[in-house]
């Protein structure tokens, strides 16, 4: 039997997760020239999605 979380995630805690996840893995592909073909401002957009689902999931979690 898996134990339950106390505190379960919100949906925007998990979203921003997998963001944060998907953000290092890109940037890590990235600087290893896997991903060179990739542009730069791919990597922003997920650096500005990280930090807006990380305040909208802080904010939602101070309400």
């Amino acid at each position: 039997m898996t134990p339950r979380r106390r505190y379960p995630l919100q949906p925007f805690t998990k979203a921003f997760l997998v963001a944060l996840g998907a953000t290092l893995l890109v940037w890590l592909l990235r600087g290893l020239s896997v991903l060179a073909f990739m542009p730069g401002a791919v990597l922003w957009v997920f650096i500005m999605l990280c930090f807006s689902l990380g305040i909208i999931s802080t904010l939602q979690r101070i309400r």
